[in-house]
C-alpha cells in the first residue's frame, strides 16, 4: 500500500473529525476567495467607468451620490440643473474644458436605464456600434450590448419608456412616438452595456416639455410620407444652449490640462453657485474606504477561521496518534522507516488542507454565481463566479503551509514512535 492510499485511509477512519476540519477550513478559504472576487471587479467597474472625467457638475446633494448616479448609473440623481446655470460649461471654446458632455435621467426600459445625452457620452468609453449607428435625431436610441441582448431588442423595434428606474406598467410614458433602435453597441466592459441612450431633446419630449416636443413634432413632419424614401435628411437638432430655460440632470466633464484653475474649478462652483461639483477619483476613494472596514473586518473573520481549522487539523491529528501509537510500532517492524511515518502523517495534513481549499473555492465562485445574479437584477451590473483569479493560486500556498504547520508536530511524534515499549504496552 503505497503512502497517499495509507494516509487518505487514516484520514476517513474518523469522519467526524475529518467533517469538522473541512467545513472550518473550507469556510475561511470560502470567504477569503469571495472577497478576492468581488473585490476585484468591483474595483474594474469602478476603474473602468471612470472613463477619463475629471469633474461632475449637478445639483447640490450628496457627492456621493451624484458620482454614483451620473457615472455608474446605480443611485437616483441629486435633482437637476437648468441650461442657463450650465450654459458657461458648455462653450465649446472654454478655456480649461475639453470636453463637457450633459446628461438627463429619470427614465427606463424594462428596468434599464436611458440617459439623455450626445454622441460625445459613446466616446467616453470608446463605443463602436455592433450594428446600426449611434442616434443622432430627436426618438432615437442607440442600445447597450447587456440592454439588447437581455432585453432581445435590435435595429428597427420600437418601445414607450417608463418613469423613474423600476418596472411598473403604471408608469409607462403614453408618448405619441416611440423610441426607435437605430444602432447596438459592442460590449465594452463599462456602464454604456447597460444604458440606453438617446439625445437630450427625446428625455424633454417624453415629459412634455415644449423643446422637445418641437424637435419631435418637426422630425415627424419631416418623415411624413416618406417611410419609403431614405434618401431624405432630417434637420440637426439644436443645441442644448438655445434651451435656456429646460433642465439636464449632470454635467460630465474632462479638462484640456491639470493646471491650478481646472483643480480650483470644483470649489469655485460649490462655493459661488446653486451647483455641486465632485472628483469622481475622491468620491470612489471615500468609497473604497466606507467598503474596507467591512471588507477588512471579514478578512480578518476569515484568516480566524483557517486559524481555527488549522488547529483543528492539528488537535484531530495528534489525538489520533494515541489510537494509533501500536498500528505506527508495527509499521515500524514491518519496514517503515522515521521518514516514511513523518510523511504519512504530513500527508494527511496536506490531504485534509487540499480538501478544505477545494471546498472553499467551490463554495466562493458558486456564492459568487448566485450573488452575481442579484446585482445583476438590482444594478445591471454584469458579475460572475466563473472567473478564477491569480490571487487564488497563493491562497492554495497558504492552505497547504497551514496544512504543513497543523501536521508537523504529530508528525515528528509519530517518527519518534518507541517500538519495544509500545508493542510492549499492546
Amino acid at each position: 500500500m503505497n503512502l497517499l492510499s495509507l494516509s487518505w485511509k487514516n484520514i476517513v477512519n474518523k469522519p467526524l473529525s475529518m467533517t469538522l476540519s473541512l467545513v472550518l477550513f473550507g469556510l475561511g478559504v470560502g470567504l477569503i476567495s469571495l472577497l478576492l472576487l468581488l473585490n476585484t471587479q468591483l474595483e474594474e467597474k469602478f476603474e473602468a467607468n471612470l472613463a477619463g472625467i475629471d469633474l461632475v457638475i449637478g445639483a447640490k446633494g450628496s457627492p456621493l451620490q451624484l458620482i454614483l448616479s451620473s457615472m455608474y448609473h446605480i443611485d437616483s440623481p441629486t435633482g437637476n440643473v437648468s441650461i442657463a446655470e450650465v450654459k458657461p460649461f458648455l462653450n465649446p471654446k472654454h478655456p480649461l474644458i475639453k470636453t463637457a458632455v450633459p446628461l438627463s435621467l429619470g427614465d427606463s426600459y424594462k428596468g434599464y436605464r436611458i440617459v439623455g445625452t450626445t454622441p460625445e457620452f459613446v466616446d467616453l468609453y470608446e463605443g463602436r456600434p455592433a450594428q446600426g449607428e449611434v442616434f443622432e435625431h430627436t426618438m432615437e436610441v442607440t442600445l447597450g450590448a447587456t440592454v439588447a441582448a437581455a432585453l432581445e431588442l435590435e435595429t428597427g423595434s420600437t418601445f414607450q419608456s417608463s418613469h423613474g428606474f423600476v418596472q411598473d406598467d403604471n408608469l409607462i410614458h403614453d408618448h405619441e412616438t416611440p423610441f426607435t433602435v437605430v444602432g447596438v453597441l459592442e460590449p465594452t466592459g463599462s456602464v454604456v452595456d447597460q444604458l440606453i441612450l438617446t439625445n437630450t431633446q427625446s428625455v424633454w419630449a417624453v415629459h412634455g416639455h415644449e423643446a422637445g416636443a418641437a424637435e419631435a413634432e418637426e422630425e415627424h413632419e419631416h418623415e411624413e410620407g416618406e417611410a419609403h424614401d431614405h434618401e431624405h435628411e432630417q434637420e440637426a437638432v439644436k443645441p442644448l444652449t438655445e434651451y435656456p430655460d429646460e433642465d439636464i440632470t449632470s454635467l460630465l466633464i474632462r479638462f484640456k490640462g491639470r493646471n491650478f484653475q481646472a483643480l480650483n474649478m470644483q470649489r469655485s462652483i460649490n462655493e459661488n453657485t446653486d451647483m455641486q461639483a465632485a472628483t469622481p477619483a475622491i468620491e470612489i476613494n471615500r468609497l473604497y474606504n466606507l467598503i474596507g472596514v467591512g471588507a477588512e473586518a471579514l478578512r480578518w473573520l476569515a484568516i480566524i477561521i483557517v486559524i481555527v481549522s488549522g488547529l483543528s487539523i492539528f488537535i484531530s491529528l495528534y489525538s489520533s496518534l494515541r489510537d494509533r501509537r501500536y498500528e505506527l510500532a508495527l509499521m515500524r517492524t514491518m519496514g517503515g522507516s522515521r521518514g516514511f511515518l513523518f510523511g504519512m502523517i504530513i500527508l494527511e495534513g496536506l490531504i485534509l488542507a487540499v480538501l478544505g481549499y477545494a471546498i472553499g473555492i467551490s463554495l466562493s465562485h458558486l456564492g459568487m454565481e448566485a450573488l452575481a445574479g442579484n446585482l445583476s437584477d438590482s444594478y445591471r451590473y454584469t458579475f460572475t463566479g466563473w472567473r478564477f483569479l491569480s490571487e487564488e493560486w497563493l491562497l492554495l500556498a497558504g492552505a497547504l503551509g497551514i496544512g504543513f504547520v497543523a501536521a508537523i508536530l504529530p508528525a515528528i511524534q509519530a517518527s519518534r514512535t518507541d517500538i519495544h515499549k509500545t508493542l510492549a504496552e499492546g
